[in-house]
């Protein structure tokens, strides 16, 4: 297979749709054009072009089209989650991450590899890069801080997550409200009483929109509490 991006391009272009263009359209908040191809067919072709060496993935992100960034970024948490991928390879898909984080400008792109490419890679090292793109002032990058922290939840960490997510809370975005609201209900799953005890810490600083994401897998009562209508 010619694991090229000129290549990953033509093969998605195969799928083009302009009922899924609008589809797309309705949720895309980043830059460039939008071919129209269902996320199944991206998909499909970025586990098809797992191998693709990294020169040609940063083409993908240099292009003008979604679906080729979403492909991208797809490639990328496919290598991460390969048990073969060497600790080398981690940190060159990380820094490329980090280094042309300007094209990884919409949640979808953000949510499909910062747990893998950037939070796994991060499980066990210092937590810096993360807090430093909480304080960002481009808010993908921010969404970035708080998303790659799932990961370490799902290893059982919540410290950070829950320093990133105190950050947070004072946010302009709705789109970072929602995002940190999902990691605080990924902590309950973890350690319940730390999610709690978070959310009456902070009690009306946390905006209604994060409060609701957090608390949609408590017991009703408590929910019903956190959520001040008890």
């Amino acid at each position: 297979m010619d694991l090229t991006a000129a290549s990953f391009i033509e093969t998605v272009e195969g799928f083009r749709s302009d009922d899924e263009r609008e589809k797309i359209r309705k949720h895309f908040r980043g830059t460039g054009e939008i071919i129209g191809v269902r996320m199944k067919h991206t998909f499909d072709t970025a586990k098809a072009f797992a191998d693709m060496p990294l020169d040609e993935i940063e083409r993908l992100l240099d292009s003008r089209y979604y679906e080729a960034r979403m492909g991208a970024v797809s490639i990328l948490d496919f290598k991460a989650r390969r048990k073969r991928t060497t600790e080398a390879e981690r940190r060159e898909m990380f820094e490329l991450y980090l280094r042309r984080h300007d094209r990884i400008d919409d949640w979808g792109f953000v949510d499909r590899s910062a747990p893998r490419v950037v939070g796994m890679y991060l499980l066990d090292k210092p937590r810096d890069p993360l807090f430093a793109l909480a304080r960002s002032e481009d808010r993908w990058e921010r969404r970035t801080a708080i998303t790659a922290a799932f990961w370490f939840i799902r290893e059982g960490d919540v410290d950070d997550a829950l320093r990133i997510a105190e950050m947070l809370l004072g946010d302009d975005e709705e789109l970072i409200h929602t995002s940190v609201g999902t990691g605080l209900r990924e902590v309950g799953k973890v350690d319940r009483d730390r999610l709690v005890g978070f959310l009456r810490k902070h009690g009306d600083a946390v905006p209604r929109v994060t409060l609701r994401y957090a608390t949609e897998r408590l017991p009703p009562d408590l929910r019903a509490d956190l959520m001040g209508r008890s």
